[in-house]
């Protein structure tokens, strides 16, 4: 066996300002072409989906958040109360405990009962469009955190307040935030922190069908759940389903706008193959390009060890097109193997079915409402080594 750490490996920066859209598909697909590994900035990058799998699901693993803080400083404060509480920084019993509470309500069956919710809104925004404009402004950004607000029992009123706290505090997955950014994240962490003490003091006193009642609930229920424990679930889903969807229906529309034969498919059968053009958006595109994980222990994986303490940043973004014809967008055909993108193993994401769910629905709700889109202009671009975003994306159609 050899250590990781005498590999000659390539290197690959996930931080290098100019690596975005193509330029950034492209550098990856060069990196791969030298083997499976590469070494980045703070880890590791695991680039094929056998070993991306391996590491995900490894009970030698974990998700490294609080080292990550470590190395930026963030030592004390609200934003490292919430990376220590975050339900992706537990393990065994405890991670266990804290998803099965809160799992029921991101159930496929669960995240159905918002669609006519999720289409009201599709159809409040659609009615502000003129045929042109910036998508994400219009739409992308405003859908998923009126969503959000809905499934919590929030106003909808305070969506757009929703959107901003979830944007900054999703950051601290983001090493270029952490080191330019930190006093606004600290401050997104203590405001959205009070913001969720305060409606679950309103729900206590009017419980409703919603999440917070039903994790209000729990918390009366014995020691199951501790006051602290539902503030900081409800913070979690908070921040990590607003951003992420809003970046991924902008991703769709980006890509659609550059396959124009793709988006007639879809209009063409909205409701039959909005799931299909779901998967392909989500295996061509994730905006969760890469997913960090730590060695808690020794790992060995095709004759490498990697030393405890070892991060390891596993690529969803080059893992995902390693399937047949995998560099090519097509909502027709069909894949082998499961794409990453949502993660996989005891952290998988637990907001995946709620995001499919408001992809499907937007996509089915859009495609017959925009023939002929394309762009009408460049789309702005985020870098990758948080959440991928689209700044702003520009759009026409007839």
């Amino acid at each position: 066996m050899t250590s990781v750490t005498e590999l000659d490996l390539p290197a690959f920066d996930y931080s290098a300002p100019d690596l975005t859209g193509e330029v950034y598909h492209r550098r990856l697909a060069e990196t791969r072409e030298r083997g499976w590994l590469a070494r980045g900035p703070l880890s590791y990058v695991v680039l094929d989906r056998e070993a991306g799998e391996f590491f995900l699901r490894s009970r030698a693993t974990a998700f490294p958040g609080r080292e990550i803080a470590d190395l930026f400083g963030v030592t004390a404060g609200r934003l490292r109360e919430q990376i220590d509480a975050n339900v992706l920084n537990q393990t065994g019993d405890r991670h266990r405990r804290l998803r099965a509470l809160v799992g029921p309500a991101f159930t496929p069956r669960a995240a159905d009962r918002w669609r006519p919710v999720m289409r009201e809104f599709l159809t409040r925004l659609w009615d502000t469009t003129t045929g042109s404009g910036d998508f994400v402004r219009a739409v992308a950004r405003p859908y998923p955190s009126m969503t959000i607000a809905a499934v919590l029992g929030a106003p909808v009123e305070d969506a757009p307040r929703l959107h901003e706290w979830s944007n900054l505090v999703q950051r601290q997955f983001d090493v270029r935030a952490l080191s330019t950014e930190l006093p606004r994240i600290e401050t997104a962490c203590a405001e959205v922190h009070d913001y969720v003490e305060a409606l679950l003091a309103e729900r206590r006193a009017d419980p409703a069908d919603d999440l917070l009642s039903a994790l209000l609930a729990a918390s009366g229920a014995g020691d199951r759940l501790s006051h602290a424990e539902c503030v900081n679930l409800v913070v979690n889903v908070l921040a990590g389903g607003v951003d992420t969807t809003q970046a991924q229906l902008a991703h769709a529309l980006r890509l659609f706008a550059a396959h124009p034969d793709q988006w007639a498919l879809l209009a063409g059968d909205p409701a039959g193959r909005a799931p299909a053009a779901v998967r392909e958006v989500l295996r061509f595109e994730p905006i969760t390009p890469f997913t960090a994980r730590i060695c808690a222990e020794p790992v060995e994986f095709r004759a490498v060890g990697f030393p405890a303490g070892s991060i390891v940043a596993i690529c969803a973004a080059r893992a995902n097109r390693e399937t047949t014809d995998g560099d090519r967008f097509d909502i027709t055909a069909e894949r082998d193997g499961r794409a990453l993108t949502f993660g996989a193993g005891a952290h998988y994401c637990l907001g995946a079915n709620l995001a499919t769910a408001e992809l499907e629905e937007a996509l089915a709700f859009l495609a017959p409402r925009m023939p002929g889109l394309r762009a009408d202009g460049p789309a702005a671009l985020g870098g990758v080594e948080g959440i991928y975003q689209v700044e702003s994306l520009p759009l026409t159609w007839s």
